[in-house]
Parts: structure tokens; C-alpha cells; sequence
């Protein structure tokens, strides 16, 4: 029965970590998954696990046997599985509520889906002090003992962290995920109790995995969901995907939804916003430069390669790499929003590493992936910025996009300080209607009259109307100074969730159409 208890409680720990990582991927389809949604779901789950060793630590120096250890454990696995069906009815108000900034009911639902997981962390929680309790015969092997329990807990707790996201989830879904591991330590739990109280100990408690099963056949494979105008979603090991379909246009939208990623129109190229930005980034160089000159592009942060399309309209079948870390993402794009083309090489892995390792130097290099509060560190430092320097041609051009607020400049301006510690030119413009950026920098000193000059060049060959000549026109209608007085941001120090989260939690403070605006 020993070696039974320590499978137990390998199972209990894998089971602890998969609930809490099924449990973000729950709340990240409707709240994002911004370090703040993540020291929520931790710092409560921590919390619940204090709870639970304290009342294990009691309930095993009371009843100190099997029967009541099991029953525990069944009850815990039990509540677990329905964490995403009672959740589920506040999920789908709070995915209507974020849609329409309702503070008030997103923080209310956000609580409600917390506290749906004290029961069943509390009582998982109690699993490993009580086993130490059944397993500890002489006082003096307490620490031997105790150490072997929770040295086995914490292997299972290291399957259970990459078993949801790299397996389940993108198999089955997360409500399914919490059903499966519910399931599997349901069983694990009633085995235990029929092995060591009889058989009969079991009856009692089996309409619970029957119950489990039924709500998984009849609602686990419904919709995250319920978007007006929604015609896929798909939840992936990286993010929930959402694509709308709308008067012909269809968006891409991920996680909580804020904000489109991508967007297609099989008649139409030019869809104002930040994509079509990247197009003048080559033109600040010192006339003449004509689209012939751009021979190539890396575009990080492809999604579903809405400024792949352009680019290759405004510069012909030129080879394009796109880095994309998220596969289905890329899937998406082929099978949704015209992402075929012959001359585009999505590429699925990390954009810096991947960028870094390609062995090219490019024309324009783009990055679109930042969005607050989502923005990979490591894309904003002063090394990264350095790989972009050598992988660009000596008359190539970096272009950024980047969110803002009317009121807080810090991530724009560290953006611009750091890259000007790496570019010798560097220009900003504010997209209208938007609360983005695009900050743009060249391999030479530069000056903005060379773009205005190009684009004079431009009009004598290029349609007034074409995406690059439209593109052109609004940059420099919209150029701004630099601003200045940022922080560098290196791989020793970016502290760029502070950063963000304080813009967005301010903004939304004071200003709620802010998630609303822009890409």
C-alpha cells in the first residue's frame, strides 16, 4: 500500500500544476495572459496550497488512515473537473463584457473564476502532509520521509507543467484538460480506496467520474467563445485564436481579444493602421531609392501576414521570411486570410533565435510583436537590436511598431533611446486613429526629406492611390520628435512589465476605450 500512497501523490502533484496551467489558459481566452493575470492565478493557487497543508497536517493527526486520505483525494479531483463548467457561464458574460470594457464585471468575473479553485487546491493541497502522516512509522526517518514525499509530489508537479500546454490543450481543449487530469486522479483515488477499505467503499462514489464523463460529452467540446460573427477559434500551445468575419474583412484576434493581429480582404490591400507603416521604412535612405532596391524582408511577429501581403504588393514577388513562434497561427493565416503567397517563407520559431541563426541580411526588417501588456523582453533590447543591425543591408531599415498612451511615453521613449544606441538614425510617427507608433531606423545617417524627396520620385511611376504611396503620405504627415530621455533597455536590465502594466492599469483608470483603440 506504501508504493501505492507515493504513486498517489505523484499523481496529485502532476494533477496540482496541470489544474493551475489548464487554469490560465481558462482565464487567458477572456483576461490575456499579462504577468498580472499570471501573479493572480499563482499567488492565489499558493495560497490555497497554504490552506491545504495546514488542514491536511490536522486531518491526518485525526484520522490517520487510508479511507479518509482517498476520500479527500476523490473529492478534490471531483472539483476540479467542474471548475470549467461552472466557470463556464461567467466566462462567456466576461468575454462580452471585455468586448465592451465593462470593468466592473470583468473584475467580478475574473474573482468568481478564482474562487472557484479553493476548494479543489485546498484539498489537493492537503494530500501530501497526510501521506507523510500514513507513511511515517518511526520518528526518527521523519525528514528522510517527509523529504521523499514531497520529492516525489514535485516530479509529478514538473510532468503536470508541460502536460497541459505542450499536450492537452492544443488536443483536446481546456475544458477537456481539466477533465482528464480530474478523471485520472479520480480513478487514481477510487483504486486507492477500494485497495485498502474494500470494494464497496468504492460504490458510493461512482456516480462521480460518471457525472465527470457525462458533462465533458455533453459540454466540453463547445465553444470558448461566443463572438458575434466568430467563424473559428482554436485554442494552440501558445494562445487562443479567434477569427471574425465581417461586411467581407476578417480579423484575427488572440487571447482576450483586444486588438486585431492581422486582417484580410481578398479585393482590398490597404487597411490604414500599423501594418501598411512598415512600407516607408527603406525610403528615408538618400535618394534616389526605388522599390527596386528592396530586395528582400523579415517580418517578426507575422501572425497572419496581413504586412507580408502588402509588402509583396508594394515590392513584387521579393522573398519574405516570417517569424512566427505559434504554428497554428501560421495555419490560420494559410487557410483564412490569403497567406499563400509563393515568395513567403513562414518560419515557427522564436524571432530573435530565429533571426539571430538565419545567415541573411534583409532590406527591411520589421517587428510586430508587441502589444501591452504581451511584449517578449527579449525583443526589446539593446543586443537584440544589435542582431537587427547585422542582419540588415547597408542601406536597410528597421521598422517597429509599438503601443503608447497620450499620458505615459515610457516604453516609446526606452524603445527610441535604445535603438538609437544602435542606429545612427532613428524617426517616429504616430498612426492616426491609434494609440501605436512606428518608430523607424537606418543602417546610414539619414534625414526625413529624403523620404518626401522618394516619395516625389515615387509619383512618377506609382498610382497616387497605390498602399505605398498612401503609406508614405500618412508618415509624413505624422512624423513627431523623437522623444527623449528613455531608458536603455538591455538582456541585464528591461523592466518592461513594469513598465507596461503600469501604462495599461492607468489607462484603463482613466481612460477605457484604451484596449479598444488600434492594433
Amino acid at each position: 500500500m506504501k508504493k501505492y500512497l507515493y504513486f498517489t501523490v505523484f499523481v496529485s502533484g502532476m494533477t496540482t500544476l496541470g489544474i493551475e496551467f489548464a487554469a490560465s489558459r481558462l482565464l487567458g481566452s477572456v483576461f490575456g495572459t499579462s504577468n498580472l493575470v499570471w501573479a493572480s492565478i499563482i499567488g492565489l493557487i499558493l495560497i490555497y496550497l497554504t490552506a491545504g497543508y495546514f488542514l491536511g497536517g490536522k486531518l491526518a493527526d485525526r484520522y490517520p488512515n487510508y479511507e479518509v486520505f482517498y476520500t479527500i483525494l476523490v473529492w478534490g479531483a471531483f472539483s476540479a473537473g467542474l471548475v470549467p463548467f461552472i466557470a463556464r457561464p461567467v466566462l462567456y458574460a466576461a468575454a462580452d463584457a471585455f468586448d465592451q470594457l465593462q470593468v466592473g464585471v470583468l473584475l467580478g468575473a475574473f474573482s468568481a473564476v478564482l474562487v472557484l479553485l479553493i476548494i479543489p487546491i485546498t484539498l489537493l493541497g492537503t494530500i501530501s502532509p497526510f501521506a507523510i502522516r500514513l507513511v511515517l512509522t518511526d520518528s526518527r526517518k521523519a525528514g528522510q520521509v517527509s523529504g521523499r514525499v514531497y520529492a516525489i509530489s514535485t516530479l509529478g508537479s514538473f510532468l503536470g507543467t508541460f502536460t497541459p500546454d505542450l499536450l492537452l490543450i492544443p488536443w483536446l481543449g481546456t475544458r477537456m484538460t481539466f477533465v482528464v487530469f480530474s478523471l485520472f486522479l479520480m480513478i487514481v483515488g477510487l483504486i486507492g480506496l477500494g485497495l485498502s477499505s474494500g470494494w464497496r467503499a468504492v460504490l458510493k462514489w461512482i456516480w462521480m467520474p460518471v457525472l465527470l464523463i457525462g458533462l465533458g460529452i455533453l459540454w466540453g467540446s463547445g465553444p470558448v467563445k461566443k463572438t458575434a460573427n466568430q467563424i473559428y477559434e482554436k485554442e494552440s500551445s501558445y494562445n487562443y485564436i479567434q477569427v471574425l468575419e465581417s461586411d467581407g474583412y476578417r480579423y484575427l484576434r488572440l487571447n482576450e481579444g483586444q486588438g486585431v493581429h492581422s486582417i484580410y480582404h481578398p479585393e482590398q490591400e490597404a487597411y490604414g493602421g500599423t501594418w501598411m507603416q512598415v512600407l516607408p521604412a527603406p525610403f528615408f535612405n538618400l535618394p534616389p531609392f526605388t522599390t527596386s532596391d528592396v530586395n528582400n524582408a523579415a517580418i517578426i511577429g507575422l501572425a497572419a501576414g496581413t504586412t507580408a501581403r502588402q509588402a509583396t504588393s508594394a515590392f513584387g514577388l521579393i522573398p519574405i521570411d516570417g517569424f512566427e513562434i505559434d504554428r497554428e497561427i501560421v495555419k490560420v493565416g494559410q487557410d483564412y486570410f490569403g497567406m499563400t503567397g509563393e515568395n513567403l517563407n513562414p518560419i515557427t520559431q522564436d524571432g530573435r533565435w530565429g533571426l539571430a541563426h538565419s545567415g541573411k541580411s534583409y532590406s527591411i526588417i520589421s517587428i510586430d510583436a508587441y502589444r501591452p501588456p504581451y511584449i517578449p523582453w527579449h525583443l526589446t533590447t539593446q543586443e537584440f537590436f544589435r542582431i537587427v543591425y547585422d542582419h540588415l543591408d547597408p542601406r536597410g531599415a528597421l521598422v517597429l511598431n509599438v503601443g503608447r498612451t497620450p499620458e505615459d511615453e515610457k516604453l516609446l521613449s526606452g524603445l527610441a533611446a535604445t535603438i538609437q544606441s544602435v542606429f545612427p538614425s532613428v524617426y517616429v510617427m504616430d498612426v492616426p486613429g491609434t494609440f501605436n507608433s512606428i518608430i523607424y531606423a537606418t543602417m546610414q545617417p539619414t534625414d526625413p526629406q529624403y523620404l518626401e524627396e522618394n516619395l516625389a520620385l515615387l509619383l512618377e511611376t506609382e498610382s497616387p492611390n497605390s498602399t505605398l504611396i498612401q503609406a508614405m503620405r500618412i508618415t509624413l504627415a505624422n512624423l513627431r520628435p523623437v522623444p527623449e530621455g528613455g531608458q536603455i533597455f538591455t538582456d541585464n536590465k528591461a523592466p518592461i512589465e513594469w513598465i507596461t502594466n503600469q501604462m495599461v492599469l492607468n489607462n484603463i483608470l482613466s481612460d477605457p476605450d484604451y484596449l479598444s483603440e488600434g492594433k
